[in-house]
């Protein structure tokens, strides 16, 4: 489910946008594609690759450890449950997950013994890529927040846009500068040509 933007949430000039899924692994990647759509609509281009790929790996962690439970004893499948958001204030974009699992998450070191050597780091890459990051307990025990934030460059001045649209769709219009016109040959030169 797509949240609208919510206005009590935020100021009038930030937007805001919201996914809840099941983190499995065909849904993570629908929504990453349906994040990607929003980055782009907001034309936030500049940073779409690395939240996509830090996106991935919060919920990649969700779908791994997210167990409400807490060790998955017992016959019902751990909730999966989660809510992607999304932030646009000023000039940072937030990018927060919303799972049920009210454990906090560790950032692992790459000599760890505890995992395998091909995970285990998906917040140290999140930690080294992002401008800032964190993970929040929900007050009454029933989940957690892992959230990330990256700076977006200063979108330019409609203005400066269009002029620059414009003065590409003139040159495209301009005609070309006439081409040297050929040499005249000498009035001699001609009469004999005629005459022959």
């Amino acid at each position: 489910m797509i949240s609208p933007p919510s206005s009590t949430r935020t100021p009038a000039s930030a937007r805001h946008c919201a996914v809840e899924f099941q983190a499995l692994p065909p849904r993570i990647g629908q929504v990453r594609r349906i994040v990607s759509a929003q980055l782009r609509y907001w034309r936030l281009d500049a940073v779409l690759d690395v939240a996509a790929l830090l996106l991935t790996e919060l919920l990649a962690n969700v779908h791994r450890h997210a167990d409400p439970g807490g060790g998955g004893a017992g016959p019902a499948p751990a909730d999966k449950h989660c809510t992607v958001e999304l932030s646009l204030v000023g000039d940072r974009l937030t990018v927060s997950v919303h799972d049920h699992d009210p454990r906090l998450p560790r950032v692992r070191s790459a000599a760890s013994e505890e995992s395998p050597a091909t995970s285990g780091r998906g917040l140290a890459l999140v930690a080294s890529l992002s401008e800032s990051w964190g993970v929040r307990a929900r007050p009454d025990g029933s989940g957690k927040t892992v959230w990330f934030s990256l700076p977006v460059p200063a979108p330019e001045p409609a203005a400066r846009v269009r002029g620059r649209a414009g003065r590409a769709a003139r040159d495209a219009a301009a005609p070309e500068p006439p081409s040297r016109p050929a040499p005249v040959p000498p009035p001699a030169e001609v009469e004999a040509a005629a005459a022959g």
